[in-house]
């Protein structure tokens, strides 16, 4: 009797583990709520990043979160923006951040402006290069978590400051000699609106409009509601396979004009859609057109 009451015990308590394991396995998601963010505000495990700057961070901010301005994150090299920092000053600003690889990230930034959201997915991604492995975005930002009435802080948060040691994902980002030797091989994604993939518009710093030879149009604004949170599942599974294909095993090479907006589809595509091996070009057409061998077409 007595062993077979120690079984059973020891029967719930493997099952209990399994199970526990299987949620905290499930409960990391790359976008999150206001809720649950709201509810996970004292979890030993999570670190809020605002990447706004910081003089936006003291006038309020979500309580527990610290400070890292975007441009600390993306830097300009060789004429180029929103390019990766050197690694070591990646991994002591991560480290400073209190940021270890078992962390789970939640990265909040502004969405004033539509660009403004990427600031965001470009740190996520970031992040995810660093081998930080479970990092999120807070959909819609901190303008609906203000819009929603939520507690706000304007205490400066001293970060628990750690020595980071990750190992660095280098498929996740890629050069242009890297794409130049995927052409015809590798699904190039260009999510930037039709009127700049069809060659019809181009930024100021881009030297010509069009696009990579052979690319696909996967715009950003298939990606997002008007304010800014994410479209449903649903909506963007249909956008994405419209654009790419069912055949979730192919390379898919993502780029826009500096390698930052591209960050959004990539992370939708890797971690919400299950597509297997997604990069992101980072010097995209701002690099691309400059090189006047780079195929190019309208």
């Amino acid at each position: 009797m007595i062993r077979l009451k120690c079984l059973k015990r020891i029967s719930f308590l493997s099952l209990f583990l399994i199970f526990s394991f299987a949620a905290s396995s499930f409960s990391f998601e790359p976008f999150v709520s206001t809720d649950w963010l709201e509810k996970n505000l004292n979890n030993s495990d999570l670190v809020i990043v605002d990447v706004r700057k910081v003089e936006e961070y003291k006038a309020g901010h979500i309580p527990n979160s610290v400070n890292a301005f975007y441009g600390s994150w993306a830097i300009s090299k060789a004429g180029l923006r929103n390019e990766l920092p050197p690694t070591d000053d990646l991994f002591d600003l991560i480290g400073s951040l209190g940021i270890t690889v078992g962390s789970h990230v939640v990265v909040v930034g502004k969405v004033d402006t539509p660009p403004d959201k990427f600031d965001m997915t470009r740190v996520v991604w970031t992040l995810k290069y660093a081998g930080v492995k479970k990092v999120s975005m807070l959909d819609g930002g901190y303008n609906k978590w203000v819009a929603e009435k939520k507690g706000v802080s304007t205490d400066m948060v001293k970060p628990k400051s750690t020595t980071y040691k990750g190992d660095i994902n280098k498929n996740l980002i890629v050069d242009k000699k890297y794409v130049m030797s995927k052409l015809g091989q590798a699904i190039l994604v260009d999510v930037r609106e039709p009127e700049f993939f069809k060659g019809e518009k181009k930024l100021d710093f881009v030297a010509k409009a069009g696009r990579i030879k052979g690319a696909v149009n996967l715009p950003n604004s298939l990606a997002f509601n008007k304010d800014s949170t994410l479209k449903s599942k649903e909506e963007l599974e249909k956008a994405a396979i419209s654009a790419i294909g069912t055949d979730k095993s192919k390379e898919v090479i993502v780029y826009c004009d500096t390698g930052k907006t591209c960050t959004a589809w990539a992370i939708i595509l890797s971690d919400m859609l299950g597509y297997k091996d997604v990069k992101i070009y980072d010097g995209s057409t701002e690099e691309w057109t400059k090189d006047p061998d780079a195929p190019f077409e309208q």
